[in-house]
């Protein structure tokens, strides 16, 4: 059902795009990705390896789609969260191979799809050389909102640091996608005009979110509020001052609550108490430091400056988080 997207339109005519839709410059392909994606880090899987890029686009109102492909195998890592956007990659030709927790992977081959919150989580991906995705692009912003005016509030937060694979030929998503690429003419336009493409996002929304809710195994319906602003403030202190944390109760008072009342208000708008948000920012700081480690800096003197003191429990910790041990990590930053 996928097989032209953005190739050909509904009608059989060949898509228009503005610039190129093949390189082989790394560079070039760099530019689009940013544009369309994030910043993130690519490696070749053989050095020196020339790209057989596809890069072709479209807009479904904030939703961008791009049909893309490397052309060789890759692998992909260190996406910015700062870019603030979810990922649905839909494969549809080849493999890919992308990080779940507990340093595990999952597979998924022609008709399968993944989601990915790549502002709320880390995230790795290998492609083999057939690769070719239809991928969307979406900010989380638009997610959340859409998600709060169909559900009354914002879903559980864990839904955002899942990351899984849905879909299939013949699911509701797979069918819903297809239609709406069918709806995008040649040129760009949708099919029924601009007002389509505000119901258009708002239904590949929404059916997104019910897909990933459901393999995440977090009902829609457990809608929470939004976080009250001693939460808010508190998670600035914790993200500001996770390499010497003040203690709970410390931030607890400079926000004017009570710790308990802290912790409740954690638990309702975030689903994880303030020790499990503090442990994962720091947790994502020391990973940072490592990326960012200066000649002559080992594990033992970064986990230094981050406070921790048992490296043993450091490693499985950051192994079930980023599927990797520290050293590899900083051996990565040596290499390059």
């Amino acid at each position: 059902m996928l097989d032209q997207a953005l190739l050909l339109d509904d009608a059989g005519r060949p898509f228009t795009q503005n610039g190129p839709t093949f390189s082989e410059d790394w560079d070039q392909v760099a530019a689009f990705c940013r544009q369309v994606y994030m910043p993130f880090r690519v490696q070749p899987a053989a050095p020196r390896t020339a790209p057989a890029a596809t890069m072709r686009l479209a807009q479904i109102g904030r939703i961008t789609l791009t049909r893309f492909a490397y052309g060789v195998p890759v692998h992909l890592d260190r996406f910015d969260p700062d870019a603030g956007n979810i990922l649905v990659l839909n494969t549809l030709r080849g493999t890919l191979r992308h990080q779940q927790d507990g340093g595990q992977h999952v597979s998924t081959a022609a008709g399968d799809s993944f989601v990915v919150d790549c502002s709320r989580t880390d995230y790795w991906l290998d492609a083999d050389a057939s690769h070719m995705q239809l991928n969307l692009t979406i900010p989380h912003d638009v997610v959340e909102n859409i998600a709060t005016r169909w559900l009354g509030g914002r879903p559980d937060p864990q839904l955002w640091t899942q990351r899984v694979a849905f879909g299939g030929t013949g699911s509701r998503w797979h069918t819903l996608l297809a239609y709406a690429v069918r709806s995008i003419q040649a040129d760009g336009s949708l099919l029924l005009g601009t007002n389509a493409a505000a119901h258009l996002e708002e239904m590949l929304c929404v059916e997104l979110l019910q897909a990933w809710s459901e393999r995440a195994g977090l009902p829609l319906r457990a809608a929470t509020a939004a976080a009250p602003h001693y939460v808010c403030r508190a998670e600035q202190i914790m993200a500001a001052e996770a390499a010497q944390p003040p203690t709970i109760g410390a931030i607890a008072e400079r926000v004017g609550v009570s710790t308990r009342a802290l912790s409740d208000g954690f638990r309702r708008t975030r689903g994880m108490t303030p020790q499990q948000f503090l442990r994962q920012r720091r947790l994502e700081g020391f990973h940072r430091a490592l990326q960012q480690a200066r000649p002559g800096d080992t594990i033992t003197t970064v986990a230094a400056d981050w406070g921790f003191v048992n490296l043993g429990a450091l490693a499985k910790r950051y192994y079930e988080h980023f599927g990797q041990l520290p050293s590899r990590t900083l051996a990565q930053r040596r290499h390059n």
